[in-house]
This record gives structure tokens, sequence and C-alpha cells, in this order.
């Protein structure tokens, strides 16, 4: 019924692996094939493209739903439907990326206003920057580039714009970010005409439960324990909860059953607290989906 573009390159690893957890893995051949399926029948087929590509084929309804980087989305000025956005990045959950300027440090610029007119910027977002500098006033000359964007400076270029997580790779070569054109958030989207079809819009909505389970779900487990009722109130105080732990009571015993969601960065910690408190039997188990 849908067909799924999803990005290849710096998201791809992330991707598949969200893919996986919302139990839509994507199978193929070899690592190398750009086609696979999905054993999920509301996916006819599935498709690994490079992002830059992936709004404007969307837009044009050779793929019913995609994801792909906000960016490129603006970048490109296609007219999509966004489902959801996705908070992860190539470095993992919970880190959006963001389209800077950068010059080398002994840049007499501190900021993008300074940057004189024919200043010549290497980018592989030519729009996005045209656009921001047409907003600054400043007449600049932009170059297309094709990979490792950085290497152009200051023997070709004297700017690029270019897309980071940390900023570490810019510092590594020398460079300093001047100014922010966008953060970026991986997004879910998908074709106008697709939306609109009921059958379609209901298989979109049930994927996007899935995947934004999945995502929920990341970086976080689930903590079971028993604790006596003397004891109780005490582990409780120490427990953290999405909303608030489930208690149930034990058979012919005084003690009760106690479950809840917690971060899995936590747990290092929790652990001995929890048993200082009084809790016995602590399992810490895995979570695959959160469903609100």
């Amino acid at each position: 019924m849908l067909r799924f573009a999803i990005p290849k390159g710096s998201l791809e690893e992330q991707t598949l692996s969200l893919l996986e957890s919302a139990d839509l893995r994507m199978r193929r051949g070899s690592t190398r094939d750009y086609h696979g399926t999905i054993d999920d029948d509301r996916i006819e087929r599935v498709s690994l493209l490079r992002p830059q590509e992936i709004p404007v084929y969307v837009q044009e309804g050779f793929f019913d739903l995609g994801i792909t980087g906000h960016d490129w989305v603006e970048e490109t000025g296609a007219d999509v439907e966004v489902l959801s956005s996705l908070t992860y990045a190539k470095g993992g959950v919970g880190r959006p990326v963001k389209v800077v300027l950068a010059v080398m440090n002994d840049h007499p610029a501190g900021k993008g206003q300074d940057l004189p007119d024919g200043t010549r910027i290497s980018t592989e977002y030519p729009e996005l920057t045209k656009r921001h500098f047409d907003g600054l006033g400043i007449d600049v000359k932009v170059f297309e580039s094709y990979g490792a964007t950085e290497a152009k400076v200051p023997d070709i270029v004297d700017a690029i714009v270019d897309v980071t997580e940390t900023g570490g790779t810019l510092r590594a070569h020398g460079m300093k970010i001047i100014d922010t054109l966008m953060e970026s958030e991986v997004l879910l989207i998908a074709n106008h005409d697709s939306h609109a079809d009921t059958e379609k819009r209901a298989a979109m909505k049930d994927l996007t439960t899935l995947i934004l389970g999945a995502m929920d779900a990341r970086g976080r487990v689930l903590i079971k324990l028993n604790v006596s009722k003397q004891q109780l109130d005490a582990v409780l105080e120490a427990l953290p909860a999405m909303k608030a732990p489930t208690v149930s009571p034990l058979a012919h015993e005084e003690s009760f059953a106690v479950e809840t969601v917690v971060e899995k960065s936590t747990v290092n910690r929790l652990i001995p607290k929890l048993k200082a408190q009084g809790a016995t039997d602590i399992l810490e188990l895995p979570i695959s989906k959160i469903v609100p």
C-alpha cells in the first residue's frame, strides 16, 4: 500500500535500528541493496535514498512516506505533509543538528552580518544560504559542495555553511561558528494526496504510532521489585516514574510488587538506592515501545 523512502548515509544506521525496534525491520539481500521489504502489509516497498532527494520524491508522489531532515525539506522547498518529528540524529537520540556558518579562527568576522559583499561560501545548502544572506542584505557568491566542505577553506572559499551536531569537526579544522541558520530535526513526512486517501492515512497513523512508541522507549527500562508494606512508602519516594509507579499486592503476603519506567542512565544509582530502602527481587527489563 505505502511506498516508503528512508535516508541512506549518516542517518541510515539510526533509522534502520529505530524501524527494527518498531517491528518494521527492513529486509534486503545485502547491505549494498537500495531496495527492500518490510514484513507488514501496510508497506508495499521501501527504498534507501539520499535524504536530500526524499522531500521532492515524496512531494511528487514517487513515495507516499519518507524520513528525512527538516533541513532538506527547507532546502528543497518541498510541499509535504509533516506527520511527526523524530528526535534522533547520527549521534543518537535527542540530538538535533544545526546548519551553521563557519569561518577560519583567524577570520575577523564575529557574526554573519560582518561578512562583506563578494564573500565566497561553499555549502551543500545553496538555497538556504542564499535566503539567509538575502535576509542580511549581503551579496555573497555561493558554490555548491558535494562533500568535504570544510576542506575548501580558506584556499578556495572564505566561509562554509554546513551541518553539525557538536561543532567538533569544524573546530578540528581550525574553524569557528559565527551564525546558525537553523536547527534541524528528523521528520516523518507524507505526500499530500496519499495523506488525503482514507486508507493510506490510517496506515500512516498506525506506522507513526509504532515508530514514536519505539522512539519513546529508547533510553528507558522497566524496573520491577518487591517490597514489604512497612517499607513501601520509602521505596516509592525513591522511585521515579513517567506518571506514577504501579503497585500491586502480593498473594498471601503483606508485601507489594512495584513496577515503573525509568531512564536507563539513572539505573546505576537507582538500584542500590532502592535496595537500601528495602526493595528486593529487583528486575531491570528492556522496553521496545511506549505508546501513551
